[in-house]
């Protein structure tokens, strides 16, 4: 440590935004507005003079008060948002190199069929070159799906990353991940020829044993391996049911790369399974990894990253430095977000895969108040966080497995090994506190969101840095299909922790206050939106082709308040996503794919809780896939959705599709011939509006031949439902 007799240069700024000033007045004119819009569904209820009308008031009234109530969470992130910047460049002026805190890295691959092995080694080569003292760093590959497959690729990368390292650093490289680098405009010389030349053969070896699914003899390049893999895998072996497998394929302390210099460590685990033991998904594999990194290298540092989140700035470990430890201003931070950033983006961001709002606009809000939530990939944590509050130490049942033990022995060690297998055991967690007190906590689907949730109820603080250089990429799904179901996913875990005894709502306000509380219930409630959008994706135009107007005349004084309401929340929207880097054509995207998640992820999600809360066995934790098809590919690169598979969740979405265009269509036909467009134009519009944000789906209907296109069981389907829902309707008008 350097001493100086001048106090030492800042390492980081905080700068709140301006626009928190118009945020605060907006909320308020706005709260008036939505009191006033109360006050005439009261009314309203009270005269209503038929039965119909009176339950036509009462779903728009409750549809109202969830889209008010969603509205008052979001306003959490809009009273404070703070800008950061952090200046890695000055930390030389505090720290020599060999003062760095160890870091211990967490990779977490299921499915080496979903997600392929050499997307996960190019994740772990680029963090391995980070701009950091490598005998410091350790790379824990965490395989639940247990495949040699998996292993195979490690070895391959164990042995690239010897040449690959050294490359880096002698040619200051920035894209640190192969792939990205080998895909970007790199300098053509002899020895990048050469790198590119390892790179490519180890490539098409592990793509090779994953298309065969088996690994050849002439691919296994000594008996060490031979037996290695021939150890583990026996006949027996099997995804759900299988011991630990532990591999220390590179030890800083023995291994070197091609210039002499120390190779970081980089350990295979595979947790032990058995059909008997609850899994836990991807918390119990993170938790696995927490006790099995303690037990072999216990760096006080931790970082966790998805399999295919790359590294894209080799100074982001230097960045973490300017906050952590006890840097950041805040005496009880216990973790630095990075936002989710991704790569291959089309133009329009059709899927609205980019989530600005859950990544970069809500986190700088909540920088403003305790920090950010965690959200499972690009999070640094001080490993003390996971062992209780501030104040409340709790010590493991295996005083090794402490923040504060220090390991004496070398990670390959019969010893060290013998400890990590056994921490690593399905039995291990049994009668502890492992997932409730310590770790990373069960209770939820989304166990990113449910453990920082917990951290921040305990007193824990955190950061949200967002440097101009994305810190890591990402890949995203490409078919409406996977994008779905993932939010499916999110919904129902969001849902286990809004109506759970640690509801943000009730426990998370009186933890945190009441600010806090509600940014965590905005995402709790995501799937609440369903009842509300579906309500105005359906109601009005029903009742337009029954001739039957629901929402006031243009000429009187409450038409003027739903065209502000409207008006006011969208404009707002946009405003929010655009300041943050963004473009008019993502957030219609975003705001088209918030109208059909609403629709569909969000209605199944609910549903699946629901039954989930009955005790019917649900399908639980699916992976989603990151393999690229090349028709796929192409089609999403266009701009054009995906849709060819028959899932049910389709079926909302063409319904809707169907009777906006259908209303639509009859209400401007009913004008034409003399109607009134006075009593029917807030249901014309509203059936317009769906029919615009619906042209994907009529275009996969209607339109389009190829494989993407909307499959006819699901358009047939959906037009027999919609003809139901209409005599249903006619039927309920006539009594």
């Amino acid at each position: 440590m350097r001493t100086t007799t001048t106090p030492p240069p800042p390492l980081h700024s905080l700068r709140p935004l301006r626009r928190r000033h118009i945020n605060r007045l907006f909320a308020a004119v706005y709260t008036l507005a939505i009191l006033s819009l109360f006050y005439h569904h009261i009314l309203k209820l009270i005269y209503s003079t038929t039965p119909l009308s009176f339950f036509i008031s009462l779903f728009l009234f409750i549809s109202d008060a969830i889209l008010a109530y969603m509205w008052s969470t979001t306003q959490a992130f809009r009273m404070n948002p703070v800008h950061r910047k952090e200046f890695p460049e000055k930390l030389e002026k505090i720290l020599d190199r060999e003062d760095f805190p160890a870091m211990d890295i967490f990779i977490c691959t299921a499915d080496p069929y979903k997600e392929p092995p050499i997307a996960v080694v190019n994740t772990a080569l680029s963090v391995m070159a980070y701009d950091y003292p490598t005998e410091k760093l350790s790379v824990y590959v965490s395989d639940d799906g247990g495949s040699e497959l998996t292993m195979f690729a490690f070895m391959e990368a164990a042995k690239f990353g010897k040449k690959w390292l050294p490359f880096c650093r002698e040619n200051n490289v920035t894209e640190r991940c192969p792939d990205a680098y080998f895909g970007s405009n790199y300098d053509q010389t002899v020895k990048t020829r050469e790198i590119k030349m390892m790179y490519e053969n180890m490539k098409m070896k592990v793509e090779n044993v994953v298309e065969r699914g088996k690994i050849n003899d002439e691919y296994i390049s000594s008996e060490e391996d031979r037996q290695v893999l021939s150890q583990y895998w026996a006949e027996d072996f099997s995804r759900q049911n299988h011991p630990s497998v532990i591999k220390v394929l590179l030890n800083s302390n023995n291994d070197v790369d091609s210039s002499g210099g120390a190779m970081p460590n980089l350990i295979y685990v595979s947790r032990q399974k058995s059909n008997t033991t609850p899994h836990h998904f991807k918390a119990g594999a993170l938790n696995a990894l927490l006790r099995v990194s303690a037990s072999m290298t216990n760096s006080p540092l931790i970082l966790t990253l998805d399999c295919d989140m790359y590294s894209n700035d080799p100074l982001t470990a230097q960045r973490v430095l300017c906050y952590l430890p006890d840097k950041s201003g805040r005496p009880n931070c216990g973790y630095v977000q990075f936002p989710q950033r991704y790569h291959g983006l089309n133009k329009a961001d059709i899927y609205a895969c980019e989530h600005k709002r859950l990544f970069l606009a809500n986190p700088i809000g909540m920088d403003g108040l305790n920090g950010p939530s965690y959200v499972g990939t690009g999070c640094f944590f001080r490993r003390r966080v996971f062992f209780g509050s501030p104040s409340q130490y709790i010590q493991p049942e295996t005083p090794e497995l402490s923040p504060n033990h220090i390991v004496d022995k070398p990670i390959n060690s019969k010893e060290i090994l013998s400890l990590a297998h056994h921490v690593a055991g399905c039995n291990y967690e049994n009668q502890s506190n492992w997932g409730s007190k310590i770790g990373f906590r069960y209770g939820s689907l989304v166990e990113d969101y449910y453990t920082g949730y917990r951290l921040q109820c305990e007193g824990w603080q955190s950061v949200f840095c967002h440097p101009s250089r994305p810190a890591f990429l990402g890949d995203v799904p490409i078919s409406l299909s996977d994008v779905l179901n993932q939010n499916k996913r999110w919904s129902v875990g969001l849902l286990e922790v809004g109506f759970s005894k640690y509801s943000p709502s009730t426990f998370g306000i009186r933890a945190m206050g009441i600010l806090m509380g509600q940014a965590y219930a905005h995402y709790a409630f995501w799937a609440i939106w369903s009842f509300p959008v579906t309500i105005y994706a359906f109601l009005p135009s029903l009742a337009l082709l029954q001739g039957l107007p629901i929402f006031p005349k243009v000429h009187e004084p409450t038409f003027i308040l739903y065209t502000f309401l409207f008006i006011g929340a969208y404009v707002q929207d946009c405003l929010d996503f655009i300041l943050t880097q963004g473009t008019f054509l993502r957030w219609w995207s975003d705001q088209r794919m918030w109208l059909m998640r609403s629709l569909s992820s969000f209605v199944f999600g609910s549903i699946e809780y629901a039954i989930k809360c009955l005790g019917v066995p649900t399908h639980g934790f699916n992976v989603t896939s990151k393999v690229m098809d090349d028709e796929l590919s192409k089609r999403y690169d266009q701009g054009i959705f995906e849709f060819g598979v028959p899932s049910p969740m389709f079926v909302p979405l063409a319904m809707a599709a169907i009777l906006n265009l259908t209303a639509f269509l009859g209400g401007l036909v009913h004008v034409l011939k003399g109607g009134n467009l006075s009593n029917f134009f807030v249901q014309i519009f509203l059936a317009g509006f769906g029919v615009v944000n619906s042209l994907p789906i009529c275009g996969a209907m209607f339109l389009r031949s190829d494989k993407g296109r909307m499959p006819t069981k699901i358009t047939i389907t959906s037009t027999l439902l919609v003809g139901v829902l209409y005599g249903i309707a006619s039927f309920i008008l006539k009594i």
